[in-house]
């Protein structure tokens, strides 16, 4: 057996085409919505904020109070909101065992049974955050001379986001005759 290199002749066009590029797919950003470029918006200012106090208390030696409760607060807008966008895509998590010995029929008034309920949760959790702003909206910061109510705007907005999104998947799951309850292979890509 020869271990001599073995060269095929080829042409200044097939090696001009060697070099050429694959054509890249393009980004799709129209699966995002609203509340995930607010998320994301938030979580950098939070990435930033984290990063200077860091920066401060060990670069510096000389932390910066306010970093702390700030990068708090704006956890809690990214968990608010950003809870917005796992309800329009169906990614909570929900216990679908049940639904695999359920009859389609009573598996199916379960599901928009849960719809309703998820919706009136919503519904009632806006109540909730709505009082509770009323009651103590003008509370001051501990280290920074704003109001609290920015956070519980922030918080409330998240709930209305949800109460939309929740009418938004009840409303598609009526319409396709199934939820992510009762086929979460259509969901996931693992139904053929």
């Amino acid at each position: 057996m020869s271990t001599a290199e073995i060269h095929r002749q080829i042409t200044a066009d097939e090696i001009a085409h060697t070099f050429e590029e694959e054509a890249t797919p393009k980004v799709d950003l129209g699966v995002y919505a609203f509340e995930d470029w607010l998320a994301l918006a938030i979580f950098w200012v939070m990435a930033l904020v984290v990063f200077l106090q860091f920066f401060t208390r060990y670069v510096l030696n000389d932390s910066y109070a306010w970093t702390e409760e700030i990068a708090t607060y704006c956890l809690i807008g990214v968990v608010f909101i950003g809870s917005s966008m796992c309800v329009r895509l169906s990614r909570h998590i929900q216990v679908d065992l049940v639904y695999r010995y359920l009859p389609h029929a009573v598996g199916r008034v379960l599901s928009t049974a849960i719809d309703l309920i998820r919706i009136a949760f919503f519904g009632y959790a806006i109540k909730l955050v709505w009082v509770y702003i009323r009651i103590i909206g003008d509370e001051q910061m501990t280290t920074i001379n704003l109001p609290k109510d920015y956070v519980y705007y922030a918080v409330l907005l998240g709930f209305v986001l949800m109460f939309a999104r929740a009418v938004q998947v009840a409303i598609q799951n009526w319409r396709q005759g199934y939820s992510v309850l009762e086929r979460p292979g259509a969901y996931d890509g693992s139904e053929g």
